[in-house]
């Protein structure tokens, strides 16, 4: 599992699955670690793909700082990782915060990012939560009724197994990140940035009650030239964990699309 030091000394764990000639990054969100995207890499097709995937700090294998935890860092982080990992030329692959990452990563270096594919997506801009639903989430760490609410109220289609393993990975997840990163994703501000994204983009939405397609549709789609829609009916926030094979499907669909730009 290898592990490198960020620019402010962090330890930074990822891991590497496969060998392909095309690279796919693939970015994980709030509350979790890399291990949301355990159920979509057991779907996917990996001949001629390597999948390098992260554990952002406070999540996962990851070191946990007292800070460190804006949009900005983030992605620097991420940016090592694909250094680290020897990635030119990648397809970065951003699930809800992750998907915000993926957008920065994606306009920070257009020439190295050749597909951008964004799972349920939190806009560059951020998103405005109710207070009680801001509470919640804030608090969430280690609390592992509260992360069970969360999930709730978020999933559509969680089996009981799926749920214990987002349980057990939320739970480890560092209150630091959890407050911190709360605030970084729910507060946005980069949208000025999205101009700057050259890269083919698929925009995945489903019945996410936070982040409903037409809600997608316009914070993302309209801001990213070139950018389309997929719609997936049925799940909710966490697709590659709901719905596996049908993200695998779109994923792979997408990437076979690239050889043709």
């Amino acid at each position: 599992m290898p592990t490198l030091v960020s620019s402010d000394q962090t330890p930074l764990h990822y891991r590497v699955i496969g060998d392909g000639p095309r690279s796919v990054l693939l970015v994980h969100g709030w509350m979790v670690s890399g291990a949301v995207f355990d159920e979509l890499v057991e779907k996917l097709d990996t001949t001629g793909l390597r999948l390098v995937i992260p554990d952002l700090r406070g999540s996962g294998g990851s070191g946990a700082p007292a800070s460190g935890y804006t949009l900005e860092q983030h992605a620097r982080d991420v940016l090592a990782v694909a250094d680290h990992s020897g990635l030119k030329r990648f397809t970065v692959v951003g699930h809800s915060m992750g998907g915000q990452l993926a957008q920065w990563v994606a306009a920070q270096e257009p020439s190295r990012v050749e597909g951008l594919v964004l799972l349920n997506t939190v806009p560059a801009s951020g998103m405005q939560l109710p207070p009680e639903a801001v509470g919640l989430f804030r608090t969430s760490a280690g609390d592992r009724e509260k992360q069970k609410t969360i999930l709730g109220l978020a999933c559509k289609q969680l089996s009981e197994a799926a749920l214990e393993r987002l349980l057990k990975d939320s739970g480890a997840v560092a209150p630091v990140s959890i407050q911190s990163s709360f605030d970084a994703w729910t507060g946005g501000g980069f949208e000025a940035k999205l101009a700057s994204i050259t890269a083919p983009t698929l925009v995945l939405a489903t019945d996410d009650p936070f982040l409903p397609p037409a809600f997608l549709r316009e914070k993302v789609v309209h801001l990213i030239r070139g950018a389309r829609l997929a719609y997936l009916p049925g799940p909710g926030h966490y697709p590659q964990v709901e719905r596996p094979a049908e993200t695998a499907a779109l994923l792979t669909s997408f990437l076979a699309g690239l050889g043709q730009q």
